[in-house]
């Protein structure tokens, strides 16, 4: 990465908070797909240490795949500089010094509920944007859930409840409301098919996507295409043809979080009983949860992905399983749990 690229503008969410404005800039994202960039990005942006990059850098090391997706086959549609320009044709700016502070970490949002509360009321933070959290960079796919949370935590956060990523898509972050009553004495896979179901029929009637009340083709990096060829995700034959992250201005929720539809699908902790969430401190996780929707669906709806939606237990395990699932499509997002 040169110099110049270091310097480049990345963007904040003026229109959300009135006043803000870009204090500093990140460095601009390499159009190379080479994890070395992506590492080397990673730590500048993010201000991480030498044992929290040795940590990241280990994972990687872990895995023959884990990446923005494999270079011989990816397609990506725009560039980490056509995503900057267009947000700045847009007038917006994706810094944000207040929640910086507020969460100890940059490009982070708190979760709260902005009808009886204030930011700083928040307990937790989510990150704006997918893995690797930087303005205009590919998100990491072809992660398993296990790698996932394991990256969360070398860069001192933790895989997300499925809660917090639905209340940061819904803009308010409600009280957990697992049903785990459903879950005792039950196998994994009927666990979760009773919760899931209990759940979806008390959240249908106030569905919504991130930007609004309904569905809305051109507004998410949802207008990418399949590889011609991929079938059911081989690595060879699928590219993850995603767009830079934020490429899409008006695709935030209230709370200011980027491509929570489109773009990357997002692994999530779904806990089946109290010991297994995340937001209050476990590390031996709950299963598999897949959240948000990915870069096809302005052409190809493949399932729901309104925010409060609960999908069923595709590919599922332990979050915390060494066989936990990977795709081309498939990334995360991190949380961090407030002092």
């Amino acid at each position: 990465m040169t110099r110049e690229d270091g310097f480049a503008c990345v963007l904040a969410l003026a229109l959300l908070v009135p006043g803000s404005r870009p204090e500093s800039a990140a460095p601009a994202p390499s159009a190379d797909t080479g994890d070395s960039d992506l590492l080397q990005q990673l730590q500048q942006v993010h201000d991480l240490d030498a044992a929290s990059m040795a940590r990241v850098r280990e994972v990687f090391a872990g895995s023959s795949r884990i990446g923005q997706g494999n270079p011989a086959v990816t397609r990506h549609p725009t560039t980490p500089q056509e995503c900057q320009a267009r947000i700045a044709a847009a007038g917006a700016s994706y810094e944000q010094p207040q929640w910086d502070r507020l969460c100890g970490a940059r490009y982070m949002a708190p979760l709260f509920d902005p009808a009886r509360e204030k930011a700083e009321a928040a307990t937790a933070c989510i990150d704006r944007f997918e893995f690797p959290n930087v303005p205009c960079a590919y998100p990491v796919v072809w992660v398993k859930a296990r790698e996932a949370a394991q990256l969360c935590e070398a860069v001192g956060k933790r895989l997300c409840d499925a809660h917090e990523w639905e209340g940061a898509c819904a803009g308010k972050l409600e009280p957990p409301d697992y049903r785990f009553d459903l879950a005792r004495g039950r196998e994994r896979g009927s666990a979760v098919a009773a919760m899931k179901a209990a759940h979806n029929r008390a959240r249908a009637a106030d569905k919504a996507w991130s930007y609004g009340p309904a569905y809305r083709a051109g507004v998410c990096a949802a207008s990418s295409v399949k590889s011609p060829g991929c079938g059911g995700g081989e690595w060879g034959n699928c590219g993850s043809n995603t767009f830079p992250a934020g490429s899409f201005p008006e695709c935030h929720s209230a709370l200011g979080v980027f491509d929570l539809n489109g773009n990357a699908a997002e692994h999530m902790n779904l806990p089946l009983d109290e010991s297994q969430m995340a937001s209050r401190g476990s590390r031996t996780l709950g299963v598999t949860e897949m959240k948000g929707s990915w870069f096809i669906f302005d052409r190809y709806r493949a399932h729901e992905d309104w925010c409060r939606w609960r999908a069923p237990f595709w590919h599922g395990s332990r979050v915390m399983d060494a066989g936990s699932h990977d795709n081309y499509h498939l990334g995360f997002r991190c949380c961090k749990t407030l002092p």
